[in-house]
């Protein structure tokens, strides 16, 4: 995983869940609307979803990149892993 795209806003950006504990999540997909310390919103064409971070591995989708991360590396404070 990207230690940039760990510390890059997400929201605004494109995620798709391709992992989850949970296998009803895999394919969730669409815009990041949202994060607290552990959860990320994606707005869906139907409606926003709650996701719980350390529970998912995602595709983020940024303008020039795609990259795969981790959930439980993005877990915290969005300020906070911003700044590391």
């Amino acid at each position: 995983m990207s230690k940039q795209m760990e510390r890059h806003e997400l929201i605004g950006l494109q995620g798709e869940i391709i992992d989850a504990k949970n296998k009803k999540l895999i394919g969730i997909k669409g815009q990041i609307i949202d994060e607290t310390q552990n959860l990320l919103t994606i707005k869906t064409e139907t409606k926003a979803k709650k996701i719980i971070k350390n529970q998912v591995t995602m595709k983020i989708i940024s303008k020039t990149k795609e990259t795969t991360i981790e959930g439980k590396d993005l877990v915290g404070r969005p300020f906070e892993r911003i700044k590391k």
